[in-house]
């Protein structure tokens, strides 16, 4: 995971423990950056990309801030990733395997492409929601 990735999440939790869901509960984005300890022009590069696929909004001047679009339990740790990152796992299709890909190799291709599924279905079950309350598994 990439440090981008990394203070992206942190940032939506942040946003969704502060209740930051409409623009009269914003957070300013140096309050994000000093609660979470994420270089502050980082950040707003970060919140950028985020705003631009409606995970959060934001409004300029004095009674500006950051707030979720959307709430918390609606918005998943893969919608965060793909925000800032784009494609969760990058993993051989084995659809476009050559004829050297037979054997143990058919089986490696295989294997990779559970792990993606796994991976994706765990980061589209978990919310912010499910992180910003402790919860490490998605809510059944």
């Amino acid at each position: 995971m990439s440090a981008k990735t990394d203070y992206a999440i942190r940032a939506t939790i942040e946003l969704a423990m502060a209740g930051a869901t409409d623009p009269a509960n914003s957070l300013t984005a140096h309050a994000i950056a000093d609660a979470q300890r994420i270089p502050l022009r980082f950040l707003l590069n970060i919140l950028a990309d985020l705003r631009r696929v409606s995970v959060v909004d934001s409004r300029r001047g004095p009674n500006g801030g950051w707030w979720l679009s959307r709430p918390a339990n609606e918005i998943t740790v893969a919608a965060v990733i793909r925000a800032v990152d784009g494609p969760l796992v990058d993993v051989p299709n084995p659809r476009r395997s050559g004829p050297h890909d037979r054997g143990s190799a058919e089986s490696v291709n295989e294997l990779w492409v559970a792990v993606g599924d796994g991976v994706r279905l765990i980061l589209e079950q978990t919310t912010i929601g499910d992180l910003a309350n402790g919860a490490t598994k998605p809510s059944s």
